[in-house]
């Protein structure tokens, strides 16, 4: 009986060697990674902006007419009464002289009735009247002098030429802006806060500005201004930050970017403790404890719970627990499982690292 039942055993233990053999091993998951970023977030947002002039002008012609000359292109540099275009003059020119024809007979008609009124040839009424008449011509000869000189635009500081908006052979009408001109000194560089940050600032916060163009240097200022309605078009709050630069060292129209310093922020650009930012969909939420999933060296997976200092439209700002070089899947987080092996595709867009 006992050789009987050790054959059976033999049997069974040998269909089940058979059936385990012939499970096919379980294929490794493909899975969206990328790489955490090797350069750190900066600890409050930063801003692209563009370098403008404080005090800008929009220069325009008194009078309406065609442009036959322009004297001066964008970037040009002008001292205060330079002369920039000039409007076809010549009506203006012809008004001014029969005016100033119509001035000097009034003049001369009421030289000769003071004359006559001495003698007692004329009444002090007629005298009166050739008095008025002269007033008026000498009044009308003025205006139409101002007329003609208004046809030549002028810089009335000095400055850059900023935009050129209107050209020679174009008609204009009074008013309407010919140049942009912008007062050399005072920079600011301007940039856009978006509707949810517009409560954090206020005129007068730090801030600090760098030129992309130039030596990477951070440059203290300040919040100057900070319109109280929102652009309606892309819905941001304009915004200028003033700050002090050395001669030569940023021209009008460079690129920067603007950080607002917050209380104890080291000044440079640099965040004062590490800061990644991931996808959202790399968080893996494990009731209250946020974490996300490390692939290691053999491509297996290990869930790891990180620190999060806010959320962003970006993603996620981590403050702990990941490491610059380390891997991590951002996709997919939901159907992993400890320790599994996945299949490493990486992701087209590494959203790891700095903004």
């Amino acid at each position: 009986m006992k050789p009987l039942l050790s054959c059976i055993a033999l049997l069974v233990l040998l269909s089940a060697c058979n059936k385990e053999a012939a499970m096919p091993a379980r294929e490794a998951r493909p899975a969206l990674t990328q790489l955490v970023g090797g350069q750190a977030l900066a600890s409050s947002p930063v801003y692209s902006g563009e370098i403008r002039a404080r005090h800008e002008t929009n220069l325009s012609f008194r009078v309406a007419g065609k442009i036959v000359a322009q004297w001066v292109d964008a970037g040009a540099q002008v001292k205060a009464g330079q002369a920039l275009a000039r409007l076809d003059a010549a009506d203006a020119g012809l008004q001014a002289n029969a005016a100033e024809a119509q001035f000097q007979q009034a003049e001369a008609e009421v030289k000769r009735f003071r004359e006559l009124h001495h003698q007692g040839f004329v009444s002090q009424s007629a005298l009166d009247a050739k008095e008025t008449a002269f007033k008026a011509a000498a009044a009308q000869a003025g205006l139409t002098r101002n007329q003609s000189d208004y046809t030549t635009l002028r810089a009335d500081r000095d400055g850059v030429v900023a935009a050129v908006l209107a050209e020679a052979g174009q008609v204009v009408v009074a008013g309407q802006t010919v140049l942009r001109l912008a007062q050399t000194g005072e920079l600011e560089a301007e940039i856009a806060l978006p509707e949810a940050q517009f409560a954090q600032h206020k005129v007068g916060d730090k801030a600090e500005v760098v030129v992309l163009a130039g030596d990477g240097a951070a440059l203290p200022g300040y919040l100057r201004e900070l319109a109280p309605i929102n652009d309606p078009l892309s819905r941001t709050y304009p915004a200028r930050v003033a700050f002090a630069a050395k001669p030569g060292q940023v021209a009008l129209g460079m690129s920067a970017r603007v950080r607002f310093m917050n209380p104890g922020m080291k000044p440079g650009l640099q965040a004062k403790t590490a800061e990644w930012l991931i996808p959202l969909s790399a968080v893996y939420q494990q009731g209250k404890q946020t974490a996300v999933w490390v692939v290691a060296a053999d491509q297996s997976v290990s869930l790891r719970q990180v620190q999060v200092a806010a959320y962003r439209d970006a993603g996620a700002v981590i403050t702990g627990g990941l490491h610059p070089g380390e891997r991590i899947v951002s996709a997919g987080v939901h159907r992993l499982s400890e320790g599994e092996k996945i299949l490493i595709i990486e992701s087209v867009t590494n959203g790891s690292g700095a903004r």
